[in-house]
């Protein structure tokens, strides 16, 4: 066997396509359902923990979208786009502008105002035309932007299209700042609203950590009844082994029964870590193979501290030693991995060195969820905002257990 000529067929990384998506049937399914409304009465969301999928996922809606006459424009959302109100105005016209683009006005289809050149009697619908368009439409940004929009989608009608899907990954990022007075999160909400009840067919599919449906429904109450809202959660035992399985169907190095079983076991049927640590598997079965008489060995202890590196470590140092104290109380609860309450950690503290009051916790939850370790759902309840995290910090006290009993002394002082 030339091992130089075999590659890995695992893939990790940050939003990186899997050789097989496993597991996401229902998903695909349910948001072709929403590409059948004749009028917009329901967007889409998709959140989950970060390793679950959700950008994966998301690059697998936008061919389904197409396949169904919609055109599909959008990108990453950043906090500047949510600065100010411009800001996201732009960023929707920027969009809008790959699918105009294409399009040529003749004076008289274009609206009122729309050029003051008389020689000029033929316009492209470019990222500059549209937004010369909304610089002359009346009233507020809002209504500059309905405007727009609906102007837009005059044009567009007439190309056999159904419409048009405004999708956006990381959306949690959004929020409004009144004490500047921008609001670019309820303008995008009641921009969306108002052109839908008009039957302008423009669907938003928003993606984001779980903090994203309740920051949606504390700035418009109707959002709640504007979206239908998919979490993805971790892959049962059958998905997660044909997502492990599948990849490696013509390759000549495969994984015995009982090294699939320890993997599902220890990335928990999360995407992200089933990759991780079948592409590090797979290095290593690959290097011992190329050694005769080798041992196959799985060393999830190594993997384990690649991965506590890797995926861990750089949002662990971001939390302060007390922050940390709070942690590890959650990390010993039963259901840390599930939802937790405030009560249930006051509970757990009182078996530590260092208890907390239940008002403490709440002041420490609101500071880690704004930091990402902590996501509060919309009953109040708790859930480590990234997979697995629980397990880290065992396994970070457990070495901090390890490294104090290696720096005691062999013998009391003065022997």
């Amino acid at each position: 066997m030339n091992i130089a000529k075999i590659s890995n067929p695992f893939r990790p990384g940050a939003g990186h396509a899997p050789p097989y998506l496993a597991g996401r049937d229902s998903e695909k399914q349910e948001f072709k359902t929403l590409l059948q409304q004749e009028i917009v009465l329901k967007n889409f969301i998709l959140t989950g923990l970060r390793g679950v999928g959700k950008t994966v996922l998301l690059d697998e809606l936008k061919p389904i979208a197409i396949a169904e006459k919609w055109l599909w424009v959008g990108t990453d959302l950043s906090e500047a786009c949510s600065i100010t109100e411009e800001a996201i105005v732009r960023r929707l016209i920027a969009d809008l502008s790959a699918v105009t683009s294409a399009i040529t006005l003749t004076e008289s289809k274009s609206p009122k105002g729309f050029s003051d050149s008389p020689d000029q009697n033929q316009k492209k619908l470019s990222y500059q035309a549209l937004f010369e368009l909304y610089e002359r439409q009346p009233g507020l940004a809002a209504d500059k932007l309905k405007g727009l929009l609906e102007f837009a989608w005059k044009c567009l009608s007439g190309f056999g299209v159904k419409g048009v899907v405004f999708a956006y990954d990381e959306a949690q990022t959004m929020a409004d700042h009144s004490g500047e007075k921008q609001f670019p999160l309820s303008l995008l909400l009641d921009v969306f609203q108002s052109i839908q009840k008009k039957g302008t067919p423009f669907m938003l599919v928003l993606v984001g950590l779980p903090t994203l449906f309740p920051k949606l429904v504390e700035t418009r109450t109707y959002s709640e009844r504007m979206f239908d809202v998919i979490t993805l959660g971790k892959l049962d035992r059958k998905d997660s082994r044909e997502a492990i399985l599948k990849p490696m169907g013509q390759c000549p190095v495969k994984f015995t029964d009982p090294t699939v079983d320890i993997v599902v076991r220890t990335s928990g049927g999360y995407p992200y870590f089933i990759q991780f640590v079948c592409k590090e598997l797979y290095d290593l079965y690959l290097q011992q193979f190329e050694v005769e008489g080798a041992t196959q060995q799985i060393p999830m202890d190594v993997i384990l501290k690649k991965l506590d590196k890797d995926f861990f470590s750089g949002r662990w140092a971001r939390a302060t030693d007390r922050q940390r104290d709070l942690l590890l109380i959650v990390a010993k609860l039963d259901n840390c991995d599930e939802e937790f309450t405030v009560q249930e950690i006051a509970g757990q503290s009182k078996y530590s060195g260092k208890p907390f009051t239940p008002s403490h916790i709440n002041q420490m939850l609101v500071t880690l969820v704004n930091s990402g370790l902590i996501s509060k759902n919309r009953h109040g309840r708790y859930v480590f905002a990234v997979p697995l995290l629980g397990q880290f910090i065992r396994r970070q006290e457990k070495e901090e257990q390890e490294w104090r009993l290696q720096q005691m002394p062999l013998f009391p002082e003065g022997k």
